[in-house]
């Protein structure tokens, strides 16, 4: 069984690409909606967290967990590892190296989480993979929260995105890095901002294929709990507001409520 997690419904997008890449395995989403979103909060608040998240899964019989958020993988990810050195950890990391590679004007940008721009981890990456082009780390506060709302389409928020996206591409930022799995969901605002001048990044298709990689494909029964830590009713019913109600149908029954 394959344990998915993140801070609530960004994690998601992450999912449905394990989900397309092993249509039978068996799968666990928890959702530490509770505690939404990790961006603002300490790391150390979110570290306790990732870890105590882990021990739950893998006592459900998890044997393989994904961090599908940015600022958790930055905050914990190795102490998760140390914490279950027999069980594999994948994490998700902004996809600085690909948009790097791709990049023709030399300029990419990174749009994440505040916990995700100050981050060590985003710093690393930036010095082994971007070295000889400009990156700009643009922080993005309430984003997260607004997709959790599922504002996706509220006039306000949207344009809020393009001034924020607008001058970065105006600067010759031809590759967007999206540094949050929440703003997967943000896609259908973002490429009409981009046509033409800059390409979304996204690295959720490279996580799922490091999973097939590690669990070598394996089938199981196909499939689907979901939890959350508060409100797990929500978390079913946002699937279909998101694009996901084929993940609602393949879910073994409604959303449970998780240890928080």
């Amino acid at each position: 069984m394959i344990g998915v997690f993140d801070s609530g419904l960004g994690g998601l997008s992450v999912l449905a690409a394990i989900a397309r890449a092993m249509p039978r395995a068996d799968l666990v989403y928890l959702a530490d909606t509770a505690h939404v979103p990790y961006g603002p909060k300490e790391d150390a608040f979110v570290r306790n967290r990732v870890l105590a998240i882990g021990d739950h899964l893998v006592e459900a019989g998890c044997r393989l967990l994904v961090v599908a958020c940015n600022t958790a993988t930055a905050a914990a990810v190795t102490e998760l590892r140390h914490r279950h050195p027999a069980i594999p950890v994948v994490g998700v990391e902004p996809g600085v190296k690909p948009a790097a590679a791709g990049s023709q004007s030399k300029h990419i940008a990174v749009l994440a989480t505040e916990a995700t721009a100050r981050s060590e981890r985003l710093a690393r990456l930036m010095r082994e993979h971007a070295a000889d082009v400009k990156v700009t780390v643009q922080p993005c506060p309430g984003w997260a929260t607004r997709v959790e709302m599922l504002h996706l389409d509220d006039v306000g928020f949207e344009a809020e995105i393009a001034a924020t996206v607008t001058p970065l591409i105006e600067a010759g930022a031809d590759r967007l890095v999206l540094g949050c799995t929440h703003y997967s969901f943000l896609v259908p605002t973002l490429l009409p901002l981009a046509a033409g001048r800059a390409e979304l990044v996204d690295v959720a298709e490279a996580v799922s294929r490091q999973v097939v990689r590690l669990t070598g494909g394996t089938p199981g029964g196909a499939t689907l709990r979901l939890m959350a830590t508060a409100q797990p009713e929500r978390l079913h019913a946002a699937l279909p507001r998101l694009g996901l109600g084929w993940l609602a149908e393949r879910a073994a029954g409604p959303a449970h409520l998780a240890p928080a």
